[in-house]
């Protein structure tokens, strides 16, 4: 999985379609579930990317080597998963926005007991929170991305939003 995190934000997201969340839960389970859907963000270029306006506290994380989870606070209610990738210096990050059993980012979340206490980790079995891979080939579709009001119109526009095709 190192090699994916390489990727760039937007050919990463449809990659991890397919793809197992895998979270070691605080009783010894291990809970895994499919990814059915993604957003992509794109660096400091991408107005609707948290690091559209430089580096900042909250998205220090996302400037860092593919691999790690950023983990942010939605509305002040729901922690939401990202998984950072690309090279080390350009911010860009993966929302998982569903999971088979979880419709919804702050759902899936919660289902698997992932905080901001896992902001910043490297997504390793060791630290309870990985991917296992399964996806290659997931055929999927495309929209707009959710949440973005504050965009600008072409960002909002691009078909970075990409969801699992049930069979």
């Amino acid at each position: 999985m190192k090699e994916l995190y390489k990727m760039q934000s937007h050919e990463l997201a449809p990659r991890l379609l397919g793809c197992f969340l895998c979270r070691k839960m605080s009783d010894g389970r291990i809970l895994k579930r499919r990814i059915t859907e993604t957003e992509a963000y794109f660096g400091e270029e991408d107005s609707a990317c948290h690091a559209h306006k430089g580096k900042t506290p909250r998205t220090e994380v996302m400037y860092r080597a593919g691999g790690c989870a950023y983990v942010y606070l939605c509305y002040g209610i729901h922690s939401l998963l990202n998984i950072v990738c690309g090279d080390e210096g350009h911010p860009e990050a993966v929302l998982i926005r569903g999971v088979e059993g979880a419709d919804g980012p702050g759902k899936l979340t919660k289902l698997m007991d992932i905080t901001r206490e896992q902001n910043g980790i490297a997504l390793t079995e060791e630290n309870g929170l990985w991917i296992e891979d399964g996806g290659e080939g997931t055929r999927y579709t495309t929209a707009p991305r959710v949440g973005i009001d504050y965009a600008e119109p072409s960002d909002r526009d691009r078909k970075w939003r990409f969801i699992i095709k049930e069979e």
